[in-house]
C-alpha cells in the first residue's frame, strides 16, 4: 500500500521552507536542481518511499518555499539546509542533489562531514573546469538580453550567438523569468565571489562515499563536471546509466542506483 505524501512548512531564520515528505526508513533529502523545484523528485519519491523516509525541500527562494529579498549564496542555501534538517531533528541523512542542489549538498557535507551518510550527484554544479566558462558568459548575455531587454532584443540576439530558434530562447526567457532566485545565484553575484564558493579545492577532504549518476548520452558539459567530482573526490564513483535526462526518463533506473547505494550501508 502507497504511502501518502505530505506537504509541510516550517519559518526558519533564513525564511519560510516548504517541502515534501513519504517514506520510512532511511532518511534521503532531495535537493532539486537550478531550473526546477522540489516536484522534479516526485517520480523518484514514489519509487523509493517503501524503503526510505524522503524530503524534498523547495530551496529558499524556489518553488513554495519563501522568496526573501536577502543576498543569495551558496552559503545561504547551506546554512538553510542545516536550520531545517536540525529541526526535524534528522542526525544523519543521505543527500540526492542534481545542479544546483548538488553543489549545496557537497557544499553541506564538507562542513558537516558527520551528518551525511553519503552523496547521490546528478550533473552536479560548483566546480570549475577548463573550458566551460564559456557557457556561464553565454548565459550571462543571454539573461540580459532576455529579461532585461525584452522580447525584440531576441531576433539581434540570434545574430549573436547561435541558437537554433527564437523559440528556444522564448523557452529560456521563461526559464529566467520563473526562477529569479537561480539567476541571482548564478549570474548576479561578483565572480570573486562565486569562485569562492567553487569546490574543487575542496573536494580532497569529501571523505565519504559519493556516487555520480551519468546518462550515456548526457552533454558533454555535464559529463566534464561529473567527472571532475569523481576524480577530486576520494570516495567517489561513477555510474553510467542508459539514455540521458536521467530524471525525466529514467527514473526506474535512478532509483534503483539509489536503492542500492543505500543498501550498502546495511550490507556493510
Amino acid at each position: 500500500m502507497a504511502l501518502p505524501l505530505r506537504n509541510a512548512r516550517i519559518r526558519l531564520p533564513q525564511g519560510q521552507i516548504f517541502w515534501r515528505e513519504v517514506g520510512q526508513g532511511e532518511a534521503i533529502v532531495f535537493l532539486h536542481g537550478s531550473w526546477e523545484d522540489s516536484s522534479q523528485w516526485l517520480p523518484l519519491l514514489e519509487r523509493l518511499s517503501a524503503e526510505c523516509h524522503c524530503f524534498a525541500p523547495d530551496l529558499l527562494g524556489f518553488g513554495e518555499s519563501e522568496q526573501p529579498n536577502v543576498h543569495y549564496s551558496i552559503g545561504l542555501e547551506v546554512a538553510c539546509l542545516a536550520e531545517h534538517l536540525e529541526a526535524l531533528k534528522l542526525r544523519r541523512v543521505y543527500l540526492v542533489g542534481h545542479s544546483l542542489g548538488g553543489w549545496i549538498a557537497a557544499s553541506y557535507a564538507l562542513k558537516y562531514l558527520d551528518r551525511v551518510e553519503g552523496l547521490v550527484l546528478l550533473a552536479p554544479e560548483g566546480v570549475q573546469v577548463k573550458g566551460l566558462g564559456g557557457r556561464w558568459r553565454q548565459a550571462r548575455l543571454l539573461k540580459l538580453f532576455v529579461v532585461g531587454w525584452g522580447l525584440r532584443s531576441l531576433y539581434a540576439l540570434r545574430k549573436i550567438v547561435r541558437f537554433r530558434s527564437v523559440e528556444r530562447l522564448l523557452q529560456q526567457r521563461q526559464q529566467l523569468r520563473t526562477f529569479p532566485t537561480a539567476c541571482k545565484l548564478l549570474f548576479q553575484r561578483r565572480q570573486a565571489e562565486i569562485r569562492s564558493e567553487q569546490l574543487q579545492e575542496q573536494l580532497q577532504w569529501l571523505k565519504l562515499p559519493v556516487l555520480v549518476l551519468q546518462g550515456e548520452h548526457d552533454p558533454s558539459d555535464v559529463k566534464r563536471l561529473n567527472q571532475a567530482y569523481v576524480e577530486l573526490a576520494p570516495y567517489a564513483e561513477l555510474q553510467q546509466l542508459p539514455s540521458s535526462n536521467l530524471l525525466g526518463t529514467q527514473p526506474d533506473a535512478v532509483a534503483q542506483a539509489i536503492r542500492a547505494f543505500v543498501g550498502r550501508k546495511a550490507k556493510g
